[in-house]
């Protein structure tokens, strides 16, 4: 529950199963490979994850267009296109729908990897004010936060990974996890991006 949560959208079974493999292998937790456009987008809605990584070209269609504008219209959650195409004409196409990253097969784990850690810190500063104070977060929720489980939600506002949020506080990865089910609790939320949206929500932007 603590960890960023990816639906990937891709036609091809293969590599849907590829970039699944790649997901897990560095700390991310995948909730669904969806093969379609209306698979993809029933999947955002019912399960609302923090990351979609969007193929373009699905089934033929360049419908993967119509999956980011149901994003843009319903759903604050980062998206990053993966794609085939590098061309001029796909690339003018897909800036308007405000991708968080644009990745051109084939890609290795590395450079999957480091477009997202990029498209989470990007968009964390893309929808939240620049800083928060832990006295006006607790002014405004019943319980309050400790100090350690504030440092830790800034680590959830820049992106950072259970493991990179465990590193920088010298604690385990299962300390980070509780003060995330913490967080969580105290803050009435069950995601980080539903964490992201209720600051956004308290702070009044």
């Amino acid at each position: 529950m603590s960890t960023i949560r990816v639906l990937i959208v891709e036609d091809d079974p293969i590599i849907g199963e590829d970039i699944h493999d790649m997901l897990t292998n560095v700390d991310y937790s995948v909730v669904s490979v969806a093969y379609s456009k209306t698979e993809a987008i029933k999947v955002i809605n019912d399960e609302q994850p923090d990351l979609v990584l969007l193929d373009i070209n699905l089934d033929g269609d360049f419908e993967g267009f119509e999956v980011a504008e149901h994003i843009n219209k319903t759903r604050r959650i980062p998206f990053l296109y993966l794609t085939s195409y590098s061309g001029k004409e796909i690339l003018e196409r897909a800036k308007p729908t405000m991708p968080m990253g644009y990745i051109v097969k084939p890609f290795n784990e590395e450079e999957l990897y480091s477009n997202i850690e990029v498209a989470l810190y990007n968009f964390s500063k893309f929808v939240l004010p620049t800083e928060f104070q832990i006295e006006t977060i607790n002014s405004k929720i019943n319980t309050p936060l400790t100090q350690k489980e504030f440092e830790t939600l800034k680590g959830l506002y820049h992106g950072k990974t259970n493991r990179q949020l465990a590193e920088s506080q010298f604690v385990s990865v299962n300390t980070v996890k509780t003060h995330i089910k913490n967080i969580y609790e105290k803050m009435g939320t069950h995601t980080r991006l539903e964490t992201i949206a209720q600051i956004n929500s308290l702070l009044g932007y």
